[in-house]
């Protein structure tokens, strides 16, 4: 058996105890990305609002959780994306029209574009998305909290 198979039998079986413990029944497919991440995409009839949450604070948890109990069955820190129906596909789309509005404002104002209240896992994907262009440039700014993403024209 390969390494990448044990991972995706690992991380389906913790899932599935997971749910199966919250009593939520889920169907769990595990699958390695491009980018070498683990995308659990979780189908469900029940309870899909409730396991996504207020603006994905529960669906996010979930993924905290299920990294830290593959850590600790592997010892190692595995990159795992969560996703319910097509949650993370839409969040993304929303982000990527929110980068573009914010780069073209950058550009046009020649002003940096803060950009607030997003999570790491948000400021990620506005960064490797943004680092494609070639007339902007992101960052992080602040601490904590109070992290944001600061995008200005080249």
């Amino acid at each position: 058996m390969t390494k990448t198979l044990n991972i995706v039998e690992t991380i389906e079986k913790l899932a599935k105890d997971l749910f199966s413990l919250a009593g939520v029944d889920v169907q769990v497919k595990v699958e390695e990305s491009e980018e070498g991440n683990y995308e659990v995409n979780l189908e469900t009839t029940e309870e899909t609002g409730l396991l996504i949450g207020f603006r994905g604070e529960n669906i996010n948890a979930i993924q905290t959780v299920l990294g830290i109990m593959v850590k600790g069955v592997t010892g190692e820190w595995i990159r795992i994306i969560v996703n319910i129906g097509d949650y993370r596909q839409k969040q993304e789309q929303k982000l990527f029209a929110l980068a573009d509005q914010s780069a073209d404002r950058a550009i046009e104002t020649k002003e940096p574009q803060p950009i607030y209240n997003l999570t790491a896992g948000q400021r990620r994907i506005i960064h490797m998305y943004l680092s494609k262009r070639d007339d902007v440039v992101t960052e992080s700014q602040g601490e904590n909290l109070e992290r944001f993403l600061v995008i200005k024209s080249k």
